[in-house]
């Protein structure tokens, strides 16, 4: 069943909707990060490693490794969602296991429990070196709100 979650991708609308949605986002461009899949309740998060997002060691910081573990449990919950609905974070839990390195990071968020206002993630984020190896660097879960799209 993982396989075919991760090879699924989402309805061209609700793909859309989710990319405009994270084109919005202040700092997934600040951070330099983009979406890498789109498909229904997953969502994978891809930022390059560079020295912009990294801390004194020279790994990618905890803050950016959180901010997209946090941003792809968020967008694999709004591609579950209807289209007059948006999505807040109401806590999440990161637990960093190994220094996050690499080539770049992948931030995987899938949807464990959809609910008609809280709705669960498991948040993995994945060391990828240039080869493709990939170690798990983070893990984490997630509780988000459904909410009414805010009328302008």
């Amino acid at each position: 069943m993982e396989d075919r979650m991760q090879q699924e991708q989402a309805s061209p609308a609700v793909h859309k909707r989710v990319q405009d949605s994270f084109d919005l986002q202040g700092l997934m461009s600040h951070l330099g990060a983009r979406l890498a899949h789109i498909g229904p309740g997953r969502v994978h998060i891809v930022l390059p490693a560079r020295p912009e997002v990294t801390q004194q060691h020279g790994y990618v910081h905890a803050g950016a490794t959180s901010a997209i573990a946090d941003s792809a449990g968020g967008y694999a919950a709004l591609t579950l969602f209807d289209e007059d609905c948006e999505v807040l974070t109401v806590e999440y839990k990161i637990n960093l296991l190994a220094p996050a390195a690499g080539d770049h990071l992948e931030a995987i968020g899938t949807v464990l429990k959809p609910g008609r206002t809280l709705t669960v993630c498991r948040l993995e984020v994945y060391g990828v070196q240039a080869d493709g190896a990939q170690k798990l660097v983070a893990n984490g879960q997630q509780t988000l709100i459904r909410v009414n799209r805010p009328t302008a």
